[in-house]
């Protein structure tokens, strides 16, 4: 499915260039251009970055959080 129509980004992209590093809108942009045109298809990055495809840097720093998140 397409993200950004503008620049014919699919969700899979975003996916990909969220899994290599790249966590908010603007680094999207950066990596894609989705985004950067009309901006119709912001929100809907912001929604797909929600999504755990990029991991939270404080559960990346410290990893026993992840413990007690999942034994809750």
């Amino acid at each position: 499915m397409y993200v950004c129509s503008c620049f014919g980004v699919t969700e899979t992209q975003v996916k990909q260039h969220a899994e290599n590093g790249a966590c908010t809108p603007r680094q999207i942009a950066s990596a894609c251009k989705a985004g950067t045109d009309c901006g119709s298809c912001v929100r809907r990055i912001q929604a797909i970055l929600g999504r755990g495809a990029c991991p939270r840097p404080e559960l990346v720093e410290r990893p026993e959080l992840v413990e007690l998140d999942e034994a809750a």
